[in-house]
Order: structure tokens, then C-alpha cells, then sequence
């Protein structure tokens, strides 16, 4: 492995400013207390710095004369998760809590661009991309709609993940599908309610309801090709208020999941037929609404293989795993990946024992890959932008 050695020498700087961020999670849109310690950050280290994008967005802006242009992500927001651990740096924020490292994201580009400053040895533009708002609320697609690309241009554009479970020091990098599409969806069964005693007198939309549960997964099943991967998953059912009443109506919502375009127009089209047809058959009526959120996280190929090819060369090609299986969660990098060429990859982040997964009110990110994560960033500038 050949981490930079100067970035090992300021783990105890990273591994503090991690700590910090830690304790003082802010979510989506409120990333204020973080906008302002990335912002200082990057002054104090001689870069240039804009701010406002997406309301809290940070991009710092390194150049060395004329060149390409890079762009480096990294997300800031917190999750709406109280913290169960105990120690030291633990959220000081009930209910708030940075519980997928977006902390350790922004310490590991905040280290290299740091050491990029300092010593970089690259020809042409860095654009240090601090993103809010990736959990749920979109903020890549609104840096992008404010203009990220019209004042920062980038020839391509990257990000990275810590992931539990794969071992520190390695990564994972694939072309094509990283992460599926995000979408979510509402079904109103409207029936017509009345005693429970008396059934024959009513139009039950719990019984509809209940069918179109159990029929939305055969889309998965029977529409899907056995090789494509698809998720429609219902979440929430929402009906009545007493023992002796048959609701008038019933809620359901959830989410799918998908990997490729047709699939994802697959899935919609069907559900929206299975309802009306089960709704129909039991003599109710359904609105249904498809609320497409995030698309899918698409590695360019060539950009793929290039990020791979950085990471062999910093951990060994033992440690690069440059077909791991895509998740069916989803990121709002995808947004920068449909207007950019680029990558997405993940950095192992230790075990997931003891519910330190993604998510989770235990996690913490692991303070050890910190010098790993900037030197990979470091390394990829230089080697896309060399001297």
C-alpha cells in the first residue's frame, strides 16, 4: 500500500476534524455549521471558494495553470437517526446523526485538497465539490440546476462511498450500474366503508388492498426478466380508525428500485395496472402517483477502469475489486453522472459487526481509512492531470 506520507503524518488532524463533524451533524438543506468549517477549510489552505449553490454548497477551486478540469465530490448532510453510541465525538444533536459518513467523506477531500495545495503535483483545475442534502432531498441535482456545471466545467466528475463490510484499505469499482434508481409511490384505494358487522353493505378497500400488495410483487417476479434486478417494495399501509369500521379508503406507499431505464418504465407501467385491474375487480377505484427521485448511479465505463486503475496503484490490485455486485440503494451522484462523464467507487470501511452498517444508530466511520480515502483522491488528480 503506498499512502502518501505526509497525509499519514496528519491523521491526527483528519481523524479531529472527523470527530468534529461528528458531533455536530445537520441535515439536508441546514448544513450550515459544516458549509462554514469547509469554507474556512479550504481558505485557510489558499483555495478559492464559492459558496450558495444549493443553498449550503461549498466548491473550492485549485488551479496550476492550463489543463483539464477535474471535479471531486463529496456529500455533507446527516440523517435523522438518534446516535446509540457513547463515546466522545457522539452526535450532540437529538435526533440528528451522521450515520452513513458523509463525515469522513468531507475529511477525506478536505485532506486532499489540503495536501494538493500544499504539494500537488498536477497540471490544470480542481473543483472540490461539497455537496448538501444527498440523503433523500436531491442536493446534487439542485447544485446542478443552479449552475454547477455552467461556472465550475468539468471533463469529468468522481465520488466515493465508505462501505461496512469491505475491508479497510480496499475498494470496489464497476462499469456501468453502481447503485439503482430511487423512486417513490402512492396508491389511494378508495372503496365504500361502513359497519364491519356488515359486510355485504360495504365496498371493502382492505381486501382490495391487501391484493394489490401481495399482486405487486409478481412484477418482480413475472415481468422482469430473470436476469434484470428490480425492488417494488411497500412500506407503509395506512387504514381506519376503529375496531368496528370498514375504512372508506387506504393509503399505501413504498418504494421501487432499478438498474436500467426500460426497467424502471417496467415497473411503473405495471403497477399502475395491477392497481386499476385489482381495484376494479373489487368494485373500487385507486389514484396511484410514481414520484421518480433518483436515477440510477451509471459509471462511465472508461472512467470506471480509470478509477480502478488509481486505486490498484495506491493498495495493490489484490485490494480493487472491479466487479462488485451494484446495491440496490441509491446516491444523487447519479445526477452529476448523467451530466458528466465520470465514477463512482466505494472504500471499504472495516467491519459491520455490531450494527455499524450504513444507517444504522451504531455506525461510526472508521478514522483509519481517512489518510487512504484523501491519498486516493490526491493520486487521482495527478494522474489525470499530470505535470
Amino acid at each position: 500500500m503506498h499512502i502518501i506520507e505526509q497525509i499519514a503524518e496528519k491523521q491526527p488532524d483528519l481523524t479531529g476534524w472527523r470527530r468534529t463533524l461528528h458531533a455536530e451533524p445537520e441535515i439536508a438543506f441546514q448544513e450550515h455549521r459544516t458549509s462554514d468549517f469547509v469554507a474556512a477549510k479550504l481558505t485557510e489552505f489558499g483555495i478559492d471558494v464559492h459558496r450558495g449553490l444549493g443553498g449550503t454548497g461549498v466548491v473550492g477551486t485549485l488551479r496550476r495553470g492550463a489543463g483539464g478540469v477535474v471535479g471531486l465530490r463529496a456529500d455533507m448532510d446527516a440523517l435523522r437517526v438518534t446516535e446509540a453510541n457513547d463515546f466522545g465525538h457522539a452526535s450532540r444533536v437529538q435526533g440528528q446523526m451522521h450515520a452513513c459518513g458523509h463525515d469522513g467523506h468531507v475529511t477525506m477531500l478536505l485532506g486532499a485538497a489540503r495536501h494538493l495545495a500544499e504539494h500537488g503535483r498536477f497540471r490544470g483545475t480542481v473543483h472540490f465539490i461539497f455537496q448538501p442534502a444527498e440523503e433523500g432531498e436531491a442536493g446534487g441535482r439542485r447544485m446542478i440546476e443552479e449552475g454547477l456545471f455552467d461556472l465550475f466545467p468539468v471533463d469529468r466528475v468522481f465520488g466515493m462511498h465508505n462501505w461496512p463490510g469491505m475491508p479497510a484499505g480496499h475498494f470496489g469499482v464497476r462499469p456501468g450500474p453502481m447503485m439503482a434508481s430511487s423512486d417513490s409511490w402512492e396508491m389511494i384505494v378508495e372503496g365504500a366503508g361502513g359497519h364491519a358487522a356488515m359486510p355485504d353493505t360495504c365496498t371493502d378497500p382492505v381486501i382490495v388492498s391487501a391484493q394489490i400488495v401481495l399482486a405487486l410483487q409478481t412484477i418482480v417476479s413475472r415481468n422482469l426478466h430473470p436476469v434484470d434486478s428490480g425492488v417494488v417494495s411497500v412500506t407503509q399501509v395506512h387504514a381506519g380508525d376503529a375496531l368496528n369500521v370498514i375504512p372508506g379508503d387506504v393509503v399505501l406507499r413504498g418504494t421501487a428500485r432499478s438498474f436500467l431505464p426500460a426497467t424502471r418504465d417496467l415497473i411503473e407501467r405495471r403497477m399502475g395496472e395491477i392497481a386499476r385491474g385489482v381495484a376494479q375487480a373489487g368494485n373500487c377505484r385507486v389514484q396511484f402517483r410514481y414520484d421518480r427521485r433518483y436515477p440510477p448511479t451509471v459509471n462511465d465505463a472508461s472512467q470506471a477502469r480509470f478509477a480502478a486503475d488509481v486505486a490498484a496503484a495506491l493498495v495493490g490490485e489484490e485490494r480493487v475489486d472491479r466487479n462488485p455486485v451494484p446495491t440496490m440503494g441509491a446516491e444523487d451522484f447519479a445526477f452529476m453522472l448523467e451530466a458528466k462523464p465520470g465514477a463512482y467507487l466505494f472504500i471499504g470501511n472495516g467491519p459491520s459487526d455490531g450494527g455499524r452498517v450504513l444507517h444504522s444508530p451504531h455506525y461510526d466511520f472508521n478514522d483509519a481509512i481517512l489518510p487512504v480515502g484523501a491519498s486516493y483522491w490526491v493520486r487521482l488528480v495527478e494522474t489525470a492531470l499530470p505535470a
